[in-house]
């Protein structure tokens, strides 16, 4: 038997049937918080999309829809962020090494070993220094820059050593050949645009592959220092024996011309003598020559030695002071100092006084 419950009459039907409605949406409040999330995500990348310090040492390159700047004042900057691009690079010296592994120090043998002009094997290794100049083609004008100034450098490097011999490579061409690979390499990064200035280019090692080839070498340098150095001393000792010959050589020099001055003068006096005596002969030829025969016996005379003899000897004796003459009143002609020796040359003349 069924019965049948009737409703009551105070019963609001509009309320109880807004009684299920009323109740919350339990997922409402976590997708409100993915939302706030999602939203605080945006702004914080937003703004680290269009805020950015620069260095003093780099550069910033700016890329709007394929139009590129650079901006180089350091500090706080700003772009327009998902429209514009931004790349920073250092303006710093960077390095690279061909030959050996510059983090590590190993040798890359296929890298550092080469043939020179005169056919000899030698391992070179090279450092260089290089700067970005312009940032916008080093970062658009090629893919790898500093894969391409590497494959470069170590072209040059095999090619200046192909034309210098192996003394040059490992002994005294070495600034000559680091020289001609920079500028090489320089023209050519030029040419090619890539926004790179080599800086330096050195040879950090150059060595050959054989202990054997290299105590050669080594004796060969230390020979070419032993000759230096009795250069450098050959040379010392002509620095200091050059000026005393010199001096000596000048002094010569002012004697000879002392005197030749001086022969030239009694040349002179001589003749300025001879032509005034000439002057006077003649005037007066007779008395002239009777005075020039007693000043040459006044001359003359005091330092002979005069021996007297009967005239029967030939031989021409000195003569004697006239003080010591004594005369023989005999007629034997010897003198009282000189009598002995009078008579040695008596005898010697061949004069028989018997």
């Amino acid at each position: 038997m069924l019965f049948y419950r009737k409703k009551p009459d105070f019963v609001d039907e509009d309320a109880s049937a807004g009684r299920g409605s009323g109740r919350k949406n339990p997922y409402a409040a976590v997708l409100k918080i993915i939302g706030l999330v999602v939203l605080g995500l945006f702004v914080v990348i937003t703004g680290f999309n269009t805020v950015y310090i620069l260095q003093e040492d780099e550069y910033a390159v700016i890329r709007t829809f394929g139009a590129t700047h650079v901006v180089e004042q350091p500090g706080i900057q700003f772009k327009i962020p998902y429209l514009q691009e931004m790349r920073k690079v250092s303006k710093a010296a960077k390095q690279f090494a061909v030959g050996y592994n510059l983090e590590s120090g190993e040798t890359i043998a296929k890298e550092s070993f080469m043939i020179t002009e005169d056919y000899n094997f030698v391992n070179v290794d090279f450092y260089f220094e290089y700067q970005i100049t312009d940032p916008v083609k080093y970062f658009y004008a090629s893919d790898n820059p500093e894969e391409i100034v590497k494959n470069l450098a170590q072209s040059y490097i095999r090619d200046t050593v192909g034309t210098h011999s192996v003394d040059d490579v490992l002994t005294t061409g070495k600034y000559e050949i680091q020289s001609l690979v920079k500028t090489q390499l320089q023209e050519r990064l030029e040419k090619e645009d890539l926004g790179i200035t080599v800086t330096n280019a050195v040879i950090q090692d150059a060595e050959v592959p054989t202990a054997e080839v290299a105590a050669a070498f080594k004796n060969v340098e230390d020979a070419k220092q032993g000759m230096e150095t009795a250069i450098n001393n050959a040379n010392a000792d002509a620095n200091t024996r050059i000026p005393k010959a010199n001096a000596d050589a000048d002094k010569i020099i002012k004697d000879a011309q002392a005197q030749k001055e001086a022969l030239i003068a009694e040349a002179e006096g001589q003749a300025a003598r001879f032509n005034s005596l000439y002057a006077e002969y003649i005037n007066y030829p007779l008395i002239t020559k009777q005075r020039m025969f007693y000043e040459t016996m006044e001359e003359v005379l005091p330092g002979m030695k005069i021996y007297i003899t009967d005239g029967s000897t030939q031989t021409l004796l000195p003569l004697d002071d006239f003080s010591s003459i004594t005369v023989d009143n005999s007629g034997a002609g010897q003198t009282s100092a000189g009598g002995n020796a009078a008579q040695e040359q008596n005898t010697e003349g061949g004069t028989d006084n018997e």
